[in-house]
């Protein structure tokens, strides 16, 4: 996984050239496209034996779905919400507001909210592919770029690429931002970065991986400083945009940690609860999905360690090395922590870069199986499994 020297970026060619152009960039959709069509009729296969039979259109709504179309068509609610005991709730101030703007816009243009808000996901999907594919290919080459689209598409809460949550718009964002910092392209960087730390709070640690690579930047004779430097204040700047409007909106400058611990059970806890997780998982085996999501978490975390060991690209191990701190030190749902994973990008780089080396045929049966589960896996925890995701 070892990087080619910073200063040799400009000495790259065109970053679209490497990409295939064109037939690069569909080959990389028409993978998308491959992910999806095969999650969604593994949805309908299951779903149809379930004892709720639903629709793959209201299970593709279901969750936090409800709550960004809640934001998205009545706004954000002027304080914090209390039940009939005076009990203190969470509520839509929780979550960020790229995602709701745009399915706002959707159904300004007429159409129904429920179908522009998956609408706009599965066009961030697309999006998020075509960067995934380009941030590849400037890492790695060509081929790691469809691999890392194809094993990022499957994984097993790659799910969520099809659901009305912000995860397909969070990867396509911090994907394309990390793509064009990589090519020194500042402005776009900056954009995205923004646009990425106020689609979800681990925006934070994109920020913070895009302000290693201004810094690395700076330090090559002849760059610039201000766009690498600007474009990082910009990523900077989203979390605690989101976060002090909340504080002003309710009067409280905690306000927004204390509705995700009172509706979600989300706090930092440096790991505690996750520890003490895997600990009763491990010795009881109490149910394959939870033992499922412990071998995740642990493979994850091994994958990590391979990609760090082998040198990654040091602003992209960076936001990984902080998002999965966010991620494993914070309480809340375990079942939701894959999902919290998908767009780290860090864990699948050691899978991604040994499939663009291996010959074709392997790579090709590697990443079919891998996909076989984890569409399988990501259909059953939305029609069999009974908890959020």
């Amino acid at each position: 996984m070892d990087e080619p020297d910073a200063g040799a970026v400009a000495e790259k060619p065109r970053l679209w050239d490497a990409a295939g152009g064109w037939t690069g960039v569909l080959t990389a959709i028409g993978i998308l496209a491959l992910t999806r069509a095969g999650q969604l009729l593994m949805i309908w296969w299951l779903g149809g034996a379930t004892a709720e039979p639903r629709s793959i259109r209201e299970r593709l709504l279901i969750w936090d779905g409800g709550w960004f179309l809640r934001v998205a068509m009545d706004g954000y609610p002027e304080g914090y919400t209390y039940d009939a005991n005076g009990t203190l709730q969470g509520n839509e101030l929780a979550f960020f507001p790229v995602y709701p703007i745009l399915i706002r816009t959707g159904a300004a243009l007429g159409v129904d909210p429920g179908t522009a808000a998956l609408a706009v996901a599965w066009i961030a999907s697309i999006g998020a592919a075509i960067a995934l594919h380009l941030l590849g290919t400037s890492l790695y080459g060509k081929k790691a770029g469809w691999a890392l689209v194809a094993i990022c598409c499957s994984a097993p809460a790659s799910v969520v690429l099809s659901m009305a949550y912000s995860e397909s718009i969070f990867l396509a964002l911090v994907a394309g931002m990390f793509a064009a910092a990589h090519r020194r392209a500042w402005w776009a960087a900056g954009l995205l970065g923004l646009a990425t730390a106020l689609s979800r709070p681990t925006g934070v640690a994109a920020a913070l991986g895009l302000t290693v690579a201004a810094l690395l930047a700076i330090r090559e004779p002849g760059e610039k400083k201000l766009p690498p430097l600007a474009a990082a204040a910009a990523a900077l700047a989203g979390v605690p945009l989101f976060l002090g409007w909340v504080a002003w909106r309710v009067g409280d400058l905690t306000a927004w940690f204390k509705i995700q611990t009172a509706g979600w059970g989300t706090s930092f806890d440096y790991g505690s609860s996750t520890l003490k997780f895997l600990n009763t998982t491990l010795r009881t085996g109490d149910g394959w999905v939870p033992m499922s999501v412990a071998l995740i978490l642990l493979v994850a975390l091994a994958a990590a360690g391979v990609a760090l060991a082998r040198k990654t690209w040091l602003p992209l191990a960076v936001y990984g090395v902080v998002a999965m701190v966010l991620v494993y030190g914070q309480a809340g749902f375990y079942h939701s922590k894959p999902r919290l994973l998908l767009p780290v990008l860090l864990t699948l780089l050691p899978a991604v870069v040994a499939a663009s080396r291996a010959r074709p045929r392997a790579a090709i049966l590697s990443i079919v199986a891998w996909a076989l589960f984890g569409l399988w896996y990501g259909a059953y925890l939305v029609t069999v499994w009974p908890y959020t995701l």
